[in-house]
């Protein structure tokens, strides 16, 4: 089980231009036995209209990294994603998709989430499984503006 603090929390809603915001992806349950976030097919398509697999390959990690942050943060530390393996069942061609991340190992220094993908019906669309190493906090250097130069 992980833990949740309200700075973990705000830390998995995607913020505004961030990959997840862009998908529209949501997270709208979290407790602490799973993570369940949704994201619409229309605008994640492949050209032949299916859900395109990249596009569910990053609700999975989006939705285990998210899950692995939580319990990352209450021994403060951070996730990083270091392996995904997604297997796509059946395409979905509108609607929403909708993930849900439950742990298979919470470790100190790794964890393991499977997240399954269902459509609006509630169909298996893919099954991911998502290892995350916990590392320590660093400091992170403060962001330039795109074109500032180097000192």
């Amino acid at each position: 089980m992980f833990q949740t603090g309200q700075g973990s929390i705000d830390s998995v809603r995607g913020e505004r231009g961030s990959l997840a915001h862009i998908m529209g992806i949501e997270i709208i349950d979290m407790n602490m036995n799973r993570l369940v976030g949704s994201m619409p097919v229309a605008g994640n398509q492949q050209p032949w209209g299916l859900l395109h697999g990249g596009a569910s390959a990053v609700l999975a990690e989006t939705l285990g990294t998210a899950a692995a942050a939580l319990h990352a943060a209450g021994h403060g530390r951070i996730a990083l994603g270091v392996e995904l393996s997604c297997s796509h069942h059946r395409g979905v061609a509108e609607g929403v998709v909708t993930g849900v991340a439950t742990p298979l190992h919470l470790g100190r220094t790794m964890s393991t989430f499977e997240i399954k993908i269902t459509d609006d019906v509630g169909r298996l669309v893919c099954s991911a499984r998502l290892t995350c190493a916990l590392r320590e906090k660093r400091h992170q250097p403060t962001k330039r503006e795109p074109g500032a130069q180097k000192e």
